[in-house]
């Protein structure tokens, strides 16, 4: 439980940015703005005075671009950053490079025409800060709604061996459709888990909180990264083996048989459990359409996307796996699905893409 607000430095050369975020940061009670800036040398004095707990940091400054200061301030003086870019191609690519260079999140420009608009997008950059204050502050304990008695958590860790041996004789085979559902720091964890897969594979869908524009530049990269084909979504297309679709920025992703044939559908519709495009989305279709012939992976992120739709996957028949808490960025939605029973193993990052290949092999 946060006792304390969390304390907000924004760095913006825009006043109407400036105060716009202002107003959306302290609707949520646990968030103080305690300063703002409008250039990177201003914003270094404001650290120095207020010490932030989190910053906000526009890629396009004026006198230093947000990269550069952003690589100074992850040297001389590492704090989460939620980097705020805007929706072009370019700035996605840029954005891209400064979760590499260690922002913790990417939120793109506001676009806000209606209230709708305000509101989705107040939801989105709250839970974005919110989750980069909890990745920086693993020692403080991430808020949830309703505890859970944890089946894996809290059982020891030779029952566990024995319950994951005994579950993957229920779960054998070779599943025909693998689902991956992330969020903060899950654009790293999936790099990692794409690099290590084989050439042959069966069709990999896969939803990271991102947003619009922005998951066509991770496709992109990863795509270089990857003897698979790694692409942006499209509504309607034939789920293909051997490719790996990455649901779009702010539309849902799920899927849909024709025939004997599945194809994926693109649509946009409301925030499902404040995310757009939503795991739980992707989930609920697997579990309808392929059951028992199914795997899905949860990586890192904050909050609860996507756990009750891997438990109707598990009662399916399907295969789950979660992310450890060792090597998540954040344990929300992984520890979540652990929390309701829907997950059949929980592995180190690194261990992932070993048990899907030894799973492939049959």
């Amino acid at each position: 439980m946060i006792l304390n607000k969390i304390k907000v430095l924004i760095v913006d050369d825009s006043s109407l940015i400036r105060q716009t975020f202002k107003s959306l940061l302290e609707s949520d009670p646990g968030i103080e703005v305690i300063g703002t800036a409008s250039d990177p040398y201003i914003a270094v004095q404001k650290i120095q005075q207020v010490k932030p707990d989190v910053i906000t940091l526009d890629i396009e400054m004026p006198k230093m671009d947000g990269l550069t200061f952003l690589k100074k301030i992850m040297k001389q003086a590492p704090m989460p950053v939620v980097v705020i870019s805007n929706q072009t191609i370019k700035g996605a690519e840029v954005a891209l490079k400064a979760l590499e260079y260690g922002a913790v999140n990417v939120l793109s420009k506001p676009r806000i025409a209606t209230e709708i608009q305000r509101e989705e997008y107040r939801i989105k950059f709250i839970d974005s800060l919110k989750s980069a204050f909890f990745a920086r502050n693993p020692k403080v304990k991430i808020p949830i709604t309703k505890k859970v008695k944890d089946p894996v958590l809290a059982t020891p860790k030779k029952e566990i061996a024995q319950r994951e041996v005994s579950e993957e004789i229920i779960s054998e085979g070779k599943p025909s459709l693998i689902v991956i559902g992330a969020s903060t720091g899950g654009t790293v964890a999936i790099k990692k888990i794409v690099e290590d897969l084989p050439d042959q594979v069966p069709p990999i869908l896969i939803v990271q909180h991102m947003p619009e524009k922005f998951t066509t530049s991770f496709a992109n990269s990863l795509n270089e990264c990857s003897g698979l084909y790694v692409k942006e979504a499209e509504h309607n297309e034939l789920i293909q083996p051997n490719t790996i679709y990455i649901a779009p920025g702010n539309y849902h992703m799920s899927i849909w048989k024709s025939g004997s044939k599945k194809r994926i559908k693109i649509s946009q519709g409301d925030l499902v459990n404040r995310h757009r495009p939503s795991v739980n989305v992707l989930f609920d279709s697997v579990a309808q359409y392929v059951g028992k012939k199914a795997l899905g992976i949860m990586l890192t992120g904050m909050g609860d996307d996507g756990a009750t739709s891997m438990l109707k996957m598990k009662q399916s028949g399907a295969q789950t796996i979660a992310q450890d808490e060792s090597s998540c960025v954040v344990f929300g939605m992984p520890r979540k699905a652990i929390e309701l029973g829907a997950v059949r193993q929980v592995l180190p990052l690194d261990k992932i893409a070993g048990v899907i290949n030894k799973r492939l092999l049959g």
